[in-house]
């Protein structure tokens, strides 16, 4: 009787937020932070930099640094060969997917393809499953976005609901994946924030403004943050890469998009004090990856850079391949540094994988612009430098990642060389596209930073430290929490 009393005092003085927001800011660089800080609002970017903590040195900890594997990753605690999600496109079975790709549900909300949507090709489990296991399912885990991937990841497998944006009907929607059919209040946003079909939402500032507003919308109609068991809400906001891709990491568009991002996370903020309380919400700030500056900026002011334009080397390179080893094609797809070999057609002619992998290679290194081509099965004995061997066995998921991976030289992506083009890119082990803001804000959270090196996967287990839960499945990250006090 004495320990059932011990049992319940100890129980009953565990403590957590009412509220849990993760905002994951799509190609924000680490240094976006303090490139705008005298710009942000003394109650938006800044309140969190100002008053919460900061890991100012985290890192993504593989290869290739884009956006699905990023927002997997940040809420599973857990890296591409643990999750699967080695790309935002891979080889699944011996077919080419794209990451949320599932055939066995429909769209709810419109009758686009956009909608056969779900997190079945997530292999562990995230932030919001272990949440719901941790409550007996009574915790509401909810995921917005305008990309799919970037709300159905966070949410995770067990989530009551992610909306994203189909462009085809200009509004959010869902899934038969979590429901039969959209929530009223669902219809009613859409109604009044939903725009004409094939509006270009994504690529423009409006589109962090619709996101602000579903994820307000779903705040007070779910009633999250209202009773005593914690719930989690993920936002992601997209415009910020569309418009990065399109115009570079400086410029009118770039800062335009950073300032309504900022104007937008202040009103939000100060909803959450009014609805959930001061105090009673916690928010972490991440991004899914960085980017590089523009090869054309980067050359006006004297560095080294350029587009490596892959897609051109690779069709020099399948030419002579085709000849040498005699079976076309050699390459049978290329995706964010991954070189998927055609081992059906090596097989055919009697050409071991190895061979055929040997002479691959090869053929790449003749461009100057690259620095490495890894066979991905070889690459623990290779000369290629421990950091990035240890990112790349972090990326990689025999069947779904590429049988060999492409490191180019720091300041070159896999874009438009010409001297014409402004936009950027992102895939990279450098720390233009892997080292990330982590912020932590509200419930317990004291001022501060720390220069510790931090990675992706530490996020999820310092928030579930927090809470007193278990971490996810397939977590190899550490809690930081210790720097918390």
């Amino acid at each position: 009787m004495v320990l059932s009393l011990l049992v319940l005092g100890v129980t009953a003085q565990i403590q957590r937020p009412k509220l849990v927001v993760g905002l994951v800011v799509d190609q924000m660089r680490w240094d976006y932070l303090y490139y705008y800080y005298k710009q942000y609002q003394t109650d938006g970017l800044r309140r969190l930099l100002d008053q919460g903590f900061s890991f100012e040195n985290t890192f993504i900890n593989y290869v290739p640094a884009v956006t699905a594997a990023g927002h997997s990753s940040i809420y599973t605690g857990s890296v591409p060969a643990f999750t699967g999600i080695v790309s935002n496109n891979f080889y699944l079975h011996d077919k080419w997917i794209y990451a949320c790709e599932d055939a066995t549900v429909k769209a709810v909300g419109s009758n686009s393809d956009e909608g056969k949507m779900s997190p079945r090709n997530l292999l562990a489990s995230g932030l919001g499953d272990v949440l719901r296991m941790a409550t007996d399912c009574k915790a509401k885990v909810i995921g917005i976005s305008l990309k799919d991937r970037a709300a159905i990841m966070p949410a995770g497998h067990g989530a009551d609901a992610a909306y994203w944006w189909d462009s085809s009907a200009g509004h959010f929607i869902t899934s038969t994946y979590y429901m039969s059919q959209l929530p009223d209040w669902v219809k009613a946003i859409n109604k009044k924030i939903g725009t004409k079909p094939r509006a270009n939402v994504k690529g423009s500032t409006a589109g962090v403004t619709k996101t602000f507003q579903m994820a307000e919308a779903a705040l007070y109609n779910e009633q999250l943050g209202q009773d005593s068991v914690t719930d989690l809400l993920t936002i992601s906001i997209s415009s910020t890469d569309a418009i990065g891709h399109t115009y570079g990491t400086r410029g009118q568009q770039n800062h335009d998009v950073y300032m309504e991002l900022d104007r937008q996370l202040a009103q939000f903020m100060q909803t959450l004090d009014e609805k959930v309380g001061k105090g009673q919400w916690l928010m972490f700030l991440s991004a899914d990856h960085g980017a590089s500056h523009n090869h054309n900026l980067l050359k006006q002011r004297h560095m080294m850079a350029g587009g490596l334009e892959l897609w051109n080397t690779l069709k020099l390179a399948e030419a002579a391949l085709e000849q040498e080893l005699g079976f076309a094609p050699v390459i049978k797809k290329e995706n964010s540094g991954w070189i998927y070999i055609n081992e059906a057609g090596a097989a055919n002619v009697g050409k071991s994988m190895d061979q055929v992998k040997a002479a691959v290679c090869e053929k790449l290194l003749a461009n100057d612009s690259i620095l490495y081509a890894i066979d991905c099965e070889k690459v623990l004995t290779t000369t290629v430098p421990q950091p990035i061997r240890e990112m790349i066995v972090n990326g990689y998921n025999k069947g779904r990642s590429g049988d060999i991976f492409i490191v180019p030289k720091a300041g070159w992506e896999d874009i438009d060389g010409s001297d014409k083009y402004i936009g950027t890119s992102h895939a990279e082990w450098n720390p233009y596209d892997t080292h990330i803001p982590f912020v932590m804000y509200g419930w317990k959270v004291p001022h501060g930073q720390t220069s510790v090196q931090t990675h992706i996967t530490d996020i999820a287990p310092t928030i579930c430290a927090m809470l007193h839960i278990q971490m996810p499945n397939s977590c190899v990250g550490k809690p930081m929490n210790d720097y918390l006090k």
